[in-house]
């Protein structure tokens, strides 16, 4: 069984930075591909970054590209997100997912099968 647990939400002003972990089990996780995802209230869940199962590949939705980056550490199963230059726009619930299938990327949603529980981010302005 899967389990992805995002931490490292929380309160930050506007312009600051926060990082954020979703430690995996249950999967080889050396070979899939990860991604982070956010749901702001009343909004879809919006594409953010995803990162290939070698970490040399990497994707950014169109809005955080320059201020985000997505990383990985294999030897400890572990996905970050540091996240610099926070605009209050960007206050939403954080998801950790992994992708459906092994050595695949994706930036849709539909191409991720197992989620967390989310971490809210909050940011004043």
């Amino acid at each position: 069984q899967v389990q992805l647990v995002e931490s490292g939400g929380g309160l930050m002003q506007a312009g600051g930075s926060l990082r954020l972990s979703c430690a995996a089990s249950g999967l080889a996780f050396r070979i899939y591909s990860m991604g982070w995802f956010r749901q702001a209230p009343g909004k879809e869940r919006e594409f953010v970054a995803s990162i290939n199962w070698s970490g040399t590949t990497t994707y950014y939705g169109d809005s955080v590209k320059g201020r985000f980056t997505i990383s990985r550490n294999n030897a400890e199963n572990t996905l970050y997100l540091q996240m610099d230059s926070l605009k209050p726009e960007e206050a939403a619930v954080y998801y950790c997912a992994s992708a459906s299938s092994p050595l695949k990327i994706g930036r849709s949603f539909i191409d991720f099968g197992s989620w967390g529980q989310g971490t809210q981010v909050t940011v004043s302005s």
